[in-house]
């Protein structure tokens, strides 16, 4: 599987921020795990798949080409 940064959440914390990936069949996002066992609740969420939260000021960066693995600061 290929991988490619794309951004980390400008706003958070550069060690362990939210952030986005391309790869070749779609998105990886790292984000904070949801708990909320309210808001589990309502969700049908499938046996080997998770969710995650991410914040709003992400989203515009899925429209965005990715970034060279050097411009990640990773």
């Amino acid at each position: 599987m290929s991988l490619e940064f794309v951004a980390k959440d400008p706003g958070s914390n550069p060690t362990g921020s939210p952030t986005l990936y391309k790869t070749e069949t779609g998105w990886i996002v790292q984000g904070w795990v949801v708990t909320d066992p309210e808001v589990l609740a309502r969700m049908d969420i499938p046996d080997g798949e998770t969710c995650v939260e991410i914040p709003d000021r992400l989203v515009p960066y899925f429209f965005r080409e990715p970034q060279a693995a050097s411009d990640s600061n990773q």
